[in-house]
């Protein structure tokens, strides 16, 4: 999942996409390796991620590890995080409606959240309905972590991000805080993270960490 993570961030810092010089408060790496070794690093990640989760298959064989293959894969492809970034960059500089803008934010962010969420569950032997309950609180997590992500990009500073600020307003991007401002974007941000809470409360007591997580991913301040 972090391999996948990371070369999604990669080419989401290259010219061609966001356009970014730091993350993490360092250099991008096509700062520092250039585009050319930057666009291979994440291919290169990507594949390798692959290439061990299949080899777990291959070991294990079972409905377990297919379905957490399935998932991830899903989560990481057009049907998950590549259509959201797809989308995202076709609006970049036009307006959009909210539901198009929700629709990014849960594919673009929310999508790999969910499928780490959702393939945890299948390997620990969760029932398809449990599996779901996991998959849709990933997907409102993701979208509050997201929402909250655009308004720190206009409150917070760069050595607090480890990134550039304002960003999305460089990039001429429609974010939450442009559509409703920021005090309505946090008041859906902790709509989102309460559903996902009553979501843990609901399975019971062996989701106390992942309660806790939400309540520290979409409340964060940095």
């Amino acid at each position: 999942m972090e391999m996948i993570h990371t070369y999604s961030l990669i080419h989401d810092d290259l010219p061609a996409m966001d356009n970014d010089d730091y993350r993490r408060g360092r250099l991008t790496n096509h700062k520092v390796f250039g585009e050319d070794m930057a666009i291979l690093a994440g291919d290169g990640l990507l594949h390798n991620a692959m290439e061990i989760i299949a080899d777990a298959c291959y070991h294990n064989p079972s409905r377990k590890t297919t379905g957490a293959m399935q998932a991830i894969a899903h989560g990481a492809g057009i049907h998950g995080m590549l259509i959201g970034q797809v989308v995202d960059v076709f609006y970049e500089g036009k307006p959009l409606e909210a539901n198009i803008l929700e629709f990014i934010h849960i594919n673009k962010t929310a999508a790999m959240i969910r499928a780490a969420l959702k393939a945890g569950a299948i390997l620990g032997g969760a029932t398809d309905t449990v599996a779901e309950s996991f998959a849709l609180a990933g997907e409102k997590i993701g979208v509050a972590f997201q929402i909250l992500d655009d308004i720190l990009d206009v409150t917070s500073t760069m050595e607090e991000l480890g990134k550039p600020i304002h960003s999305d307003e460089r990039n001429e991007k429609t974010t939450y805080v442009t559509l409703y401002g920021i005090e309505k974007s946090r008041e859906i941000a902790c709509k989102l993270s309460d559903e996902a809470i009553s979501i843990w409360n609901e399975l019971g007591e062996g989701c106390i960490f992942l309660k806790d997580l939400t309540e520290y991913l979409t409340k964060r301040t940095y």
